[in-house]
């Protein structure tokens, strides 16, 4: 894998079905955002990181499993209706919301004892979504099968994640700077909205590769 054709095939794809996906994705991105503002507002600065968790737990599988259904849908030249993804995206949830929580406990538990460990556990669990939404695994499975399916495409994983989360990051840090010590409510809540949606374009990058790792095995079947 490729990692720079990789990210120039997902922003192409972006761009292109950019309308939609804001669409489908940009309610459900702007509610989190709301909900995790006013959670903010409600309680203790040394409660509200577990809360605002909570709050991303919930609708973090909506808007995800939604945009990776539309993103299978258009591999297979479908045009999927919006209210068919999210009914589809409902009956999906309660796994997805298990995996999601698992998968950041684990990753924020790699992190406390030794960083690059959390950065590791996030490339090999970054197929799990995946195998969840396509195939139905179950969450755990999900997980064991994305470590399995990674094998052999480590450091070209981790240079699309680095390629795409450290300029996110640094937008993150540079948007908080602009606000400065005392921000604006409003101007707060639709940067977020905005850094929120953006980073929705690290799950066409991963779907790209997704779909390359999966490819291989078929391709090697038909050449032997």
């Amino acid at each position: 894998m490729n990692p720079l054709s990789i990210l120039r095939d997902a922003a192409h794809f972006f761009s292109r079905n950019l309308q939609f996906i804001a669409t489908l994705c940009l309610p459900l991105v702007a509610a989190e955002c709301l909900a995790r503002a006013i959670v903010a507002s409600l309680t203790d600065s040394a409660h509200s990181p577990a809360y605002e968790l909570l709050v991303g737990l919930f609708f973090y599988p909506l808007y995800s499993a939604a945009l990776i259904l539309f993103l299978d849908a258009r591999s297979q030249g479908q045009r999927p209706a919006i209210r068919d993804l999210l009914a589809s995206t409902v009956q999906l949830w309660p796994a997805f919301a298990v995996l999601a929580g698992l998968s950041t406990l684990l990753i924020m538990l790699g992190g406390a004892l030794f960083l690059p460990l959390a950065l590791y556990l996030m490339v090999k669990l970054a197929f799990a979504e995946y195998l969840l939404v396509l195939r139905g695994l179950a969450p755990l499975q999900a997980m064991r099968e994305s470590f399995l399916l990674s094998i052999g495409h480590f450091w070209s994983l981790l240079a699309c994640v680095l390629l795409v989360i450290v300029p996110l990051w640094l937008l993150d840090d540079w948007t908080l700077q602009l606000l400065g010590e005392q921000p604006d409510a409003i101007g707060s809540l639709i940067l977020d909205i905005v850094n929120g949606f953006l980073q929705l374009f690290s799950t066409v990058v991963l779907f790209r590769c997704f779909m390359l790792c999966n490819q291989r095995p078929t391709e090697d079947s038909h050449s032997s």
